[in-house]
């Protein structure tokens, strides 16, 4: 009996972690969102965006620089366009693609303007995997934004993974709210 129950549970196992990635360790619970790397939700134009902005996550680990190094931050100009996506999916869907038009046209109008794109995830699924699906959601956002006719110079990406969750309920419509992709506006100073 007990040779059985090892052999089930060596079968039944971990999955097998992806070739080439790196284990995330989490950060503590006390740590909490308060990372003074990681600028404010829902704020108006703050701080100029400056080197150390952005050059480590909440563990340590190296995050995409914005190319716009001291420009200023508007999180919520475009709020309201923020996209959604389907669980473990990095496609912008049908219904979205709208918010991306909008978010196109508002720098075509806005020359001087650029936009920075945050890739979100739930909770579900490991740091690096999120992180690595954040980063792909991002990137999506900005092939659409560039097929819309936006220069690419303009669009920078960032992955936030599951670090910045809007709603920290277990329920699906909580999952679905945090599957996102936001749009930051940014300007000169």
């Amino acid at each position: 009996m007990a040779v059985g129950l090892a052999l089930t549970l060596v079968g039944s196992g971990c999955k097998h972690a992806p070739v080439g990635v790196v284990h995330i360790p989490r950060p503590a619970p006390e740590t909490g969102l308060k990372d003074s790397n990681v600028p404010p939700i829902n704020s108006d134009f703050t701080k100029p965006i400056t080197d150390t902005d952005y050059s480590k996550g909440k563990d340590g680990i190296p995050q995409p620089h914005p190319g716009h190094v001291g420009w200023m931050r508007n999180e919520s100009a475009l709020a309201a366009h923020t996209v959604h996506f389907a669980y473990d999916s990095s496609v912008v869907r049908a219904g979205d693609k709208a918010n991306v038009t909008a978010v196109a046209d508002y720098l075509k109008s806005n020359a001087a303007a650029a936009v920075e794109v945050d890739g979100h995830c739930d909770e579900r699924g490991t740091d690096e995997y999120n992180r690595s699906l954040g980063e792909r959601r991002a990137l999506a956002i900005r092939e659409a934004l560039v097929a819309d006719g936006v220069d690419a110079g303009r669009v920078d990406t960032v992955t936030f993974g599951r670090d910045r969750l809007l709603d920290l309920g277990k329920t699906d419509a909580a999952h679905a709210k945090n599957r996102r992709g936001e749009f930051v506006v940014l300007t000169t100073p």
